[in-house]
């Protein structure tokens, strides 16, 4: 039997029971075609986008517990008020007649915008870096101490990225703060003293535009020294499972530093005392501005924050989570 003949030849099929069955060419042929197979589903996204959006939800969901805190919005309120308490301390001071303060007087009354220099000039010392502490020196001995450290290490973000939202989250507080504080005096400014053009420190007048240019600038510069003071509360975190140890730990130091700044014997580490860097915001009263200052005390709130910030990073990396 030839090729061509077998390939024609009917294929029986025998199955017990039933008649047997015949199938041709032709009849295979009239069979529905097997469907194609399922067009490949496009890639899922990769590690890299995950862990992206896991560090910014992290952020988010930091931030919104920061903000929503009962304490640190009472903290935001104590700052917003002293300004409001200043001006109209000020203003009464001024009606009296008495020149114990003159010299703040005259430059709040003649000018409504010098009452948030003045403001920074009594918070940045003291109530701001507390505020500030609070919430860097509750970031990782918070969490520790209430036992939560080891869930949110559990998410795809790491050590790293969690140390680094922490510190993230603490400098937006401390850029908040200060905002507050700048806010609170300029309103408060405004209605109480005259409004108009702004007499500097160095006798230069200039325009109400420029001085508002001028107070953005030191909320700039002071909110950057908030966030170096918040790198030594984060560092402090990560050696203890008490936040308040932490908070405290940080507002020693602040004090320590300006008892060293007051004994004349040690004046020559006075420049490297963090403290002395944040009342240089009043450069931005001499005209020109005197941005050599700013610049310096900027390179310095950087290289604290690069090296607490080295601290944490060593300490948080190595260390281990029982809690």
């Amino acid at each position: 039997m030839s090729t061509a003949e077998s390939r024609a030849t009917t294929a029986t099929r025998r199955m017990p029971g039933l008649v047997p069955v015949t199938e041709t060419m032709r009849t295979t042929e009239r069979h529905a075609p097997e469907p194609p197979p399922p067009a490949p589903a496009s890639p899922p996204p990769g590690p890299s986008a995950r862990t992206t959006w896991a560090f910014w939800r992290l952020l988010g969901s930091e931030l919104g517990l920061t903000f929503r805190r009962p304490r640190n919005l009472a903290m935001l309120a104590v700052l917003a008020v002293v300004p409001v308490i200043i001006g109209i301390s000020l203003r009464a001071f001024g009606s009296s007649g008495d020149d114990d303060m003159g010299g703040i007087i005259q430059a709040v009354a003649g000018n409504s915008l010098m009452l948030t220099f003045v403001s920074f000039s009594f918070l940045v010392l003291l109530l701001m870096p507390v505020a500030v502490s609070v919430v860097a020196g509750d970031s990782i001995a918070g969490e520790a101490g209430g036992g939560t450290l080891r869930y949110l290490l559990a998410a795809p973000a790491g050590r790293t990225r969690l140390l680094a939202v922490k510190y993230l989250n603490a400098a937006v507080y401390a850029y908040a703060a200060t905002a507050v504080v700048a806010l609170s005096a300029l309103v408060t400014g405004l209605v109480l003293f005259p409004v108009g053009d702004v007499t500097l420190l160095s006798g230069t007048t200039i325009s109400m535009a420029d001085g508002l240019v001028r107070i953005a600038i030191s909320v700039g510069y002071v909110g950057a020294g908030m966030a170096a003071l918040a790198a030594i509360g984060l560092a402090l975190s990560t050696f203890t499972e008490v936040s308040i140890g932490a908070v405290a730990g940080t507002m020693v130091l602040v004090i320590i530093c300006q008892v060293l700044r007051a004994i004349p014997e040690l004046e020559a580490i006075t420049p490297y005392l963090l403290p002395t860097r944040f009342t240089d915001f009043d450069a931005v009263l001499r005209s020109p501005i005197d941005t050599g200052a700013l610049g310096e005390g900027l390179l310095a709130f950087g290289a604290y924050i690069l090296l607490f910030g080295s601290i944490a990073w060593a300490r948080f990396s190595g260390k281990d989570i029982t809690s």
